[in-house]
């Protein structure tokens, strides 16, 4: 198979970032789902691309792990030549399999990935299956310790609302090592009407990585608004993130583009970072 067929004020704030984290940039990517219909044509083009955009780190997304090592060291190669990185991969329950996990952990190391992340969890309808689920993530989290890489958990929405009196992220959180990250969709907390400041603020060092998935109340909104555009409030996001959280990257994501504009809506967003980051 070819490589190209696969699949405060905000001044102060901004000022109080710099100093915080001793000037240190934390890189911002792209989750490539927001990318998706270019990516299924062309892989290569499709990571020229957003680096030529001013993307620093991409993350790859669920069907990555059809793919033979040869895909991926093609991948990597255009990756190390257009000077973008990944860290991480979003992964479906497949992954989590044993075999699925062996194979997800050689397609990561090739690529220069060190965080296999789990994109969604299973239906679960119990506080007790939320337990299961930490405790799961932790067992991978201490299987993938030894190579020098770790797993994670990818918010939505639905892991905010009361279950049984208390919240599934919390528990999730509660029921989990440390070393699993807890990998931040902030558009989903907002959407769900929870606080991401305090979110972050609640689990500190676990925020390693964050979904810029932006939200916006009101008709025609929602996740067809462009990131910085909707009714997250980014600056006490990133100053919570580098903070408290441990943030280690960005990754913009936009979830609904209209057909054939998502190059163009993706250099919508990254302009937008760039005035918000200044």
């Amino acid at each position: 198979m070819a490589l190209a067929t696969l699949a405060a004020p905000a001044g102060a704030i901004s000022q109080a970032l710099a100093a915080q984290s001793g000037a240190k940039k934390i890189p911002v990517g792209i989750e490539l789902y927001s990318v998706r219909e270019e990516l299924a044509k062309d892989i290569p083009g499709t990571l020229r691309t957003v680096a030529k955009q001013g993307y620093e780190v991409v993350e790859f997304y669920a069907p990555y792990l059809d793919w033979t090592p040869q895909i991926a060291m093609e991948a990597r190669k255009v990756m190390d030549d257009a000077g973008i990185r990944c860290h991480s991969t979003h992964n479906n329950m497949p992954s989590f399999t044993a075999d699925g996990l062996k194979k997800a952990i050689e397609l990561n190391r090739i690529i220069g990935s060190t965080n296999i992340v789990m994109a969604s969890g299973p239906r679960i309808t119990t506080i007790d299956g939320w337990k299961a689920l930490g405790e799961q993530l932790t067992a991978v989290s201490d299987q993938l310790k030894p190579l020098g890489m770790a797993t994670g958990y990818h918010n939505h929405a639905n892991e905010w609302p009361l279950l049984e009196g208390k919240r599934p992220m919390d528990v999730l959180a509660a029921s989990s090592s440390k070393d699993v990250t807890l990998q931040f969709d902030v558009g989903t907390c907002v959407e769900a009407g929870q606080d991401p400041v305090a979110w972050i603020n609640a689990n500190p060092g676990r925020i390693r990585s964050v979904h810029c998935k932006d939200w916006g109340a009101g008709a025609g909104r929602g996740y067809n608004v462009a990131f910085g555009e909707g009714d997250v409030p980014w600056l006490r996001i990133f100053e919570a993130a580098e903070k408290t959280g441990g943030v280690q990257f960005y990754l913009i994501e936009q979830e609904r583009t209209a057909p054939g504009q998502q190059f163009q809506m993706m250099e919508r967003c990254i302009a937008n970072w760039k005035k918000l980051r200044g």
